[in-house]
């Protein structure tokens, strides 16, 4: 039987990206241009603003803090004395508006991108009606140096990311395929051995993290929900959330708490009514933050 979120905050106009850091959830505000942090109380405070709508968030091994800049198709790069700068332009890979990112352990972001008008082809039959007919994007892989590489073509709006704990193996949400998908990664951070992980649909993978069972977390922005799927595609645990879910992270002082992001994507743009809500789970936090 599905467990019922409680809401942790509200007052958000569209949350994306979450990140457990230093006790705080932190996580990306698309309408205010904004990044902002939450903590297990409740508190919901400010970090910084950008002059576009941020997006996946990551911290390098040196501490400094990648935001992906949406609209401008940019890998920003917060210093830890709070300077903004450009790491990289991701125009020449991303065709559209780019979205989540995941980073790993030797500071190398791989980034996501729409592929395609997304708010076009909703309006024509919203999310459920978007398909695989729409343009493939590329994924783009972000070294340290500022260095803009394509680390996998034909992806069905690569979104939601994890890299499991050895960092050897990347799972990654291709939305509007239905899919969880699978790379093994390199030493030098080039793919290999593409595979699907877990086929999900007619849920729709956004947001999601990953567990020390191996399980990953999965947003569904169809419903209100979030899904626990093992690999393969078993369901094994559903959480019923207040509004569709667009993203999650496991955090909190043990890992065990489970965030999601929820919103209203019709309503996103007006008055604030997207929530950060929460439940407890059995299985603690795995991977990258």
């Amino acid at each position: 039987m599905a467990r019922q979120a409680k809401v942790l905050a509200g007052g958000i106009s569209f949350g994306e990206g979450p990140r457990w850091h230093e006790g705080r959830l932190w996580f990306s505000d698309f309408y205010d241009h904004a990044v902002k942090s939450v903590s297990e109380a409740g508190d919901v405070r400010v970090e910084f603003e950008i002059d576009d709508q941020p997006s996946g968030l990551g911290w390098t091994p040196d501490g400094e803090l990648l935001v992906v800049s949406m609209t401008k198709r940019l890998l920003l790069r917060r210093s830890a004395d709070g300077r903004i700068s450009t790491l990289a332009d991701l125009s020449g890979v991303a065709t559209w508006h780019c979205n989540d990112m995941v980073v790993d352990a030797a500071g190398r972001a791989y980034v996501g991108n729409f592929g395609f008008d997304l708010e076009a082809a909703a309006a024509q039959g919203g999310l459920e009606g978007v398909s695989t007919s729409q343009p493939p994007a590329k994924l783009a892989r972000v070294d340290p140096d500022g260095g803009v590489h394509v680390a996998a073509e034909d992806m069905h709006f690569p979104n939601g990311t994890v890299i499991t704990p050895d960092g050897r193996r990347m799972i990654i949400g291709e939305t509007f395929a239905g899919r969880l998908t699978a790379f093994d990664i390199g030493p030098d951070g080039a793919f290999s051995n593409r595979r699907v992980w877990a086929e999900i649909a007619p849920r729709l993978p956004d947001g999601i993290c990953l567990d020390a069972a191996g399980c990953v977390w999965v947003a569904n922005p169809t419903a209100p929900e979030c899904v626990r799927v093992a690999e393969g595609g078993e369901v094994v645990d559903v959480i019923q959330t207040a509004m569709p879910c667009f993203a999650c992270m496991l955090g909190g002082a043990d890992g065990r708490t489970l965030f999601m992001m929820t919103s209203r994507a019709d309503e996103a743009g007006g008055k604030p009514k997207g929530q950060v809500e929460s439940v407890r789970v059995d299985v603690a936090h795995a991977g990258r933050p």
